[in-house]
């Protein structure tokens, strides 16, 4: 591995179990990859949906792992990496007619932002 290329440190922040499927995570995750952290900051704070709270609860998060582990400015920040991958699934059974039940699928997801320096 070569030294003299230097990759910008990627500052990252978790959520775990976060009580939302992954698949409506990724919507969330969908609009603000790549954006600056000002901009996604704005997406998420008038977004509609309810999976916005955990994702900018995790960007906070890491805004602050950034600037007071690393002492990053959080202006010259951009969102590098965000994922949302499924976690364990919480089964529950409801009663039905004739004795029957069906199964109730509580999902689950860990949400991860990685921050990297722009080129400024």
């Amino acid at each position: 591995m070569s030294t003299d290329t230097q990759t910008p440190p990627v500052v990252e922040a978790t959520a775990k179990y976060v009580r939302t499927s992954a698949r409506k995570g990724r919507l969330v995750a969908d609009l603000v990859r790549g954006k600056s952290v000002a901009e996604a900051q704005a997406i998420l704070a008038y977004s509609t949906r309810a999976a916005a709270v955990p994702v900018r609860k995790v960007l906070q998060s890491a805004i602050a792992n950034a600037d007071h582990n690393h002492g990053l400015d959080p202006r010259d920040l951009v969102l590098a990496r965000v994922t949302v991958d499924e976690g364990p699934t919480i089964k529950r059974y409801r009663p039905r007619a004739q004795g029957r039940a069906t199964p109730i699928m509580k999902r689950t997801c860990h949400i991860t932002i990685g921050l990297a320096e722009t080129g400024r």
